[in-house]
């Protein structure tokens, strides 16, 4: 009876370690952080570091200022790191998506803030006369094709670069590109010197072939080595598992069939590969992505709706998933893994929505559908993560988020610009740098300064500084605005969540007040191209916020909003956003915002110095 009992213990005790071995094979968020999406930030400690900067600005009235097309569609970027170089791809349509035609072109940086302006890579697609499409009455007459790809670039073992695109079939309304009945997947090399190979078919789907198609297949390239990439491509299950979504349902090159959308890896130390897919479903290949377990499974306690979600492996070992944490998109939000299952917090990457210049079909609000640099893809400098997405369907932006990925500072800001080594300046800002309202450090006579430039009519420069958290904080900062008949500078100071407790404003108007309540409180008039030393003291108990210019002790202040203590000081060229919400209706169709295209008359603020310290 005793041998029983122990053997029924023993089977029950090793039951449980199989259960929690399973466990343990789930990616899982084990946090307690949650957005908020009543805020675009989502009330989230952001990331200390990060960079976010615009790459493409779309724009209908000037194309020769954007791609020279026009079009006000761009989404679904991807990026890599080949040749000291970042290259960035997106698809692009006139207005909406799906809504033909559609193309593919490239951009490129050395530094990752400087970008080339868009190319076409692979152009517009006229579909054969005659197409049907299965389950459509439709037939094709001077129809064109739209772009949809789920991967956009492969560095080979020989270190040669492909890009590719796939062309899908929209032939009427409510119609889908990627539902395995397109044209194919196309492909050509990136050549050191930016220009492109020749365009082939690297993958067909079933109703298409070399003769009914306008590009040849990728094995009639004289080019052996480009063959041989080619090759490696259709021989990586990892690979071509990202082409799921558009390959033919029954193509043998699909290791997991199912409809799962957007997939990304990375591999664990053990070898196996972590899966993720839209809505955090996620799984674990034992055998580098050749077979999966029948089914994914949403991953535990992970919030995130019908957008992409990224992972990787970082360069300190540790790994990172980054997504909208919401059922909407917005925030761009991160979290942190120790050993590539657990999850445990939840970090700011961007918590910024930008107005939709101009409307169009399924143009959703927020920073979305993130993709960073694939295994293999290139290994940037300085151990930094760099991811790319699109700011509501339109424009392009990429993130650089230093590694390791750290919430809290360890001292307050000393920072005087001109003292500290180049480039390393902004190391502890995180800055939202439009390409019309940028963050950047520039020469300013003899000294360097950070400098917030803006003619963005419907956007804004934001230099944002997170210091240890203080119920009594001051600020010191040295500050040259150069006009003051236009623009508008905001200093605020926040806590951890974003809260602004108290803010000053140099106005378009030669005013320099503080928000007192529901009114603005003038404080003392300024001229532009003269420099104001201001020191700030702010007390979280009394609320009190004492102001000093230029040895001037200015009238005292009362908090707007009460904090328990202060942990963030931010510099904006522009008012507060609250628009969108969570009840705004998405997909504006028709709107577009008056004089979208043209810019704004500039106004420049530079910053010397900026110190803060506890009292």
């Amino acid at each position: 009876m005793k041998k029983l009992f122990y053997k029924i213990l023993n089977t029950a005790l090793c039951a449980c370690v199989i259960a929690s071995a399973g466990a343990q094979d789930t990616v899982r968020y084990v946090g307690n952080t949650l957005s908020n999406v009543d805020y675009h930030h989502g009330q989230l400690s952001p990331v200390i570091g990060v960079h976010n900067i615009q790459v493409f600005r779309a724009n209908r009235e000037h194309p020769e200022m954007a791609e020279d097309f026009g079009w006000t569609y761009n989404h679904a970027p991807m990026i890599c790191y080949w040749n000291n170089t970042f290259y960035v791809e997106y698809l692009s349509n006139p207005v909406g998506e799906h809504v033909p035609p559609g193309q593919t072109l490239i951009l490129s940086s050395k530094d990752g803030y400087n970008w080339s302006k868009p190319v076409v890579a692979f152009p517009k697609y006229k579909i054969p006369d005659g197409t049907t499409k299965e389950g459509r009455p439709e037939v094709a007459k001077d129809m064109w094709s739209v772009n949809h790809q789920r991967m956009g670039f492969h560095i080979s073992k020989k270190n040669r670069l492909l890009a590719f695109a796939y062309y899908g079939l929209i032939v009427g309304v409510k119609d889908d590109p990627n539902d395995g009945l397109g044209i194919g997947r196309v492909v050509r090399e990136v050549y050191k010197d930016g220009s492109f190979g020749p365009i082939y078919f690297i993958r067909y789907n079933k109703k298409f072939n070399e003769k009914n198609t306008q590009y040849p297949f990728y094995t009639k390239s004289k080019d052996k080595g480009f063959i041989e990439a080619c090759n490696e491509v259709l021989g990586s299950p990892l690979i071509t598992q990202q082409w799921n979504e558009e390959a033919d349902r029954d193509d043998p090159l699909i290791p997991l069939k199912k409809e799962y959308k957007a997939f990304s890896f990375y591999h664990l130390p053990d070898g196996r590969v972590v899966g993720l897919w839209k809505n955090a479903l996620t799984a674990i290949s034992n055998d580098h992505g050749k077979s999966w377990p029948e089914n994914a499974v949403r991953a535990p306690k992970f919030v995130n709706s019908n957008a992409k979600i990224w992972g990787q492996r970082t360069s300190d070992g540790k790994y990172a998933t980054v997504y909208n944490p919401s059922e909407f998109r917005w925030p761009l939000a991160l979290s942190v893994s120790d050993n590539g299952i657990d999850y445990k917090n939840l970090l700011l990457v961007n918590g910024e929505i930008s107005p939709i210049r101009y409307g169009g079909e399924y143009k959703s609000y927020g920073p979305q559908y993130v993709r960073g640099i694939v295994e293999g893809n290139g290994t940037p400098p300085n151990g930094k993560a760099w991811v790319t997405y699109s700011m509501n369907k339109e424009d392009i932006w990429v993130s650089s988020i230093p590694v390791p990925i750290i919430e809290k500072p360890t001292a307050h800001a000393s920072d005087v610009f001109n003292e500290m080594a180049e480039g390393k300046e902004l190391t502890l800002w995180n800055i939202y740098s439009p390409l019309w309202a940028t963050v950047k450090i520039e020469k300013a006579g003899d000294a360097k300064a950070l400098t917030l430039r803006d003619y963005d009519r419907y956007d804004y420069a934001k230099a944002e500084r997170v210091v240890p958290a203080a119920k009594r904080l001051i600020a010191e900062f040295t500050i040259t605005p150069q006009q003051n008949n236009n623009g508008n500078l905001a200093i605020e100071f926040q806590d951890a969540k974003g809260t602004a407790a108290a803010r000053l404003v140099f106005d378009s108007t030669g005013n320099f007040y503080t928000k007192a309540g529901y009114r603005n409180r003038n404080l003392m008039q300024y001229r532009g191209n003269e420099t104001y030393n201001v020191r700030v003291e702010l007390n979280t108990d009394t609320r009190f916020i004492s102001t000093t210019v230029n040895g001037k002790t200015l009238p005292n202040g009362l908090f707007f909003a009460p904090v328990a203590e202060l942990s963030r000081v931010v510099f904006r060229t522009g008012d507060v956003r609250r628009f969108p919400d969570a009840d705004t209706p998405t997909d504006p169709m028709h709107e577009k915002l008056p004089n979208a295209g043209e810019k704004d008359k500039e106004a420049v603020y530079r910053i010397t110095s900026f110190k803060t310290s506890a009292k």
